[in-house]
């Protein structure tokens, strides 16, 4: 019997995740994209942990093996070696710490210090003494920059740590969070994720976002199993399916709207559905869109807007089609309907909040300040929520 089957799905958590089984790896863009875009499947079994539509599942990685030889071998270490880690009880081997349980990115001005201390070759200690040197930060942060651990290796090969110095300079490898794309009502026993696979070059070497090319690369489909817990919201439907909701999701946030258009459909909502995507190209990134059009077809969705910045000289974002469509928007919201945001927050979640600020004072004829505090109730009656990263 699996251990699924005889521990309550109520015991997962982050600290014991549940092994979800992937079952389905599919590219959602198109030939020409600029990304590479992919819609997953973690079949959850019977016994694993629940889930509403808004939360978000927490994966935990494992490192490439490529990289994790490429250490052991400058270090001149077989792996075998034990080592001790912080929070983890019983001591582990080398190997299975860079793999499973230490971050291979994001070496410090610290561990920059610890190399200095370690060289031996004149020309290397110099370069490394200069980089941790005081005054050195702007240099040693670009330096850093473009390189992990396995970078700082190669390129001084004198320092040698013993498994153990190496292991304490590392971090934790930390679970990654990724908006669930499905809704428990529609797939029971399921979740769907839309994710990004990131892939660059810095320094010479090829890089790769470790959980999402974990996910894209490494695991193997209906056989491999994925370390997972799901992370519970505060991102969450209107309890009045009566009520609308104004959805706005570029790029990968389309995965929570996809969750609640799933949902709202399946529970016999009937409070209309309005959702904003945006991405680069139409022809190559409108995630889902044959989706969206049978929602639109079938009612379920009222409106859909669209933003794809490059098919056009100029580019055109989600918030130039708010502000568009300010009139009918701002109706909405008159009416009582909830508005969700979710993706970047460094940029769009900032640019559409402001444009909800400006049309709320140019639609209700509001100062700044008005307007300011009508969005500000908004939250507070949590229908302005937003899932933001």
């Amino acid at each position: 019997m699996s251990e699924s089957a005889t521990v309550s799905p109520s015991v997962y958590s982050k600290d014991r995740p549940y092994p979800a089984v992937l079952i389905e790896n599919r590219l959602l863009t198109k030939p020409g994209s600029a990304k590479e875009t992919r819609h997953l499947v973690l079949n959850l079994g019977e016994g694993g942990p629940g889930y509403e539509a808004g939360d978000s599942i927490g994966v935990f990685p494992l490192n490439r093996p490529a990289e994790v030889a490429e250490i052991l071998q400058r270090l001149g270490a077989t792996g075998a070696e034990s080592v001790s880690l912080p929070r983890v009880a019983a001591p582990v081997d080398f190997r299975e710490a860079l793999t499973s349980k230490l971050a291979l990115a994001g070496p410090t001005r610290a561990v920059l210090e610890k190399f200095a201390a370690k060289a031996a070759d004149p020309e290397e200690q110099g370069r490394l003494a200069a980089l941790s040197a005081p005054g050195a930060r702007e240099a040693a942060n670009a330096f850093l920059a473009e390189r992990g651990f396995v970078d700082l290796l190669a390129e001084f090969p004198s320092v040698r740590f013993t498994p153990q110095e190496f292991v304490d300079m590392m971090r934790r490898l930390m679970p990654r969070l990724y908006s669930i794309a499905s809704s428990p009502r529609v797939f029971p026993g399921e979740v769907h994720l839309t994710i990004v696979i990131t892939r660059y070059r810095t320094n010479g070497r090829d890089r790769v976002g470790v959980c999402s090319t974990f996910l894209a690369d490494r695991v193997p489909l209906r056989e491999g199993h994925v370390p997972i817990f799901v992370s519970h919201s505060h991102f969450r439907l209107p309890p009045d399916g009566t009520r609308d909701c104004i959805m706005v999701g570029p790029g990968t946030g389309i995965a929570p709207f996809r969750a609640f258009v799933q949902d709202r459909a399946a529970s016999g909502a009937t409070g209309r559905n309005w959702v904003f995507f945006g991405d680069q190209r139409r022809a190559t990134d409108f995630l889902y869109e044959e989706e969206w059009q049978q929602y639109l077809a079938d009612g379920q969705l009222v409106r859909l807007d669209t933003a794809f910045s490059r098919d056009q000289a100029h580019k055109v974002y989600v918030q130039d089609r708010m502000r568009e469509n300010a009139a009918a928007l701002w109706s909405w919201l008159e009416g009582g309907a909830h508005f969700y945001v979710c993706g970047d927050a460094k940029r769009m979640a900032k640019d559409v909040d402001a444009a909800l600020h400006e049309l709320v004072a140019a639609q209700g004829g509001l100062t700044p300040e008005q307007a300011a505090s009508y969005v500000k109730q908004l939250k507070k009656d949590k229908r302005y929520q937003r899932d933001v990263y």
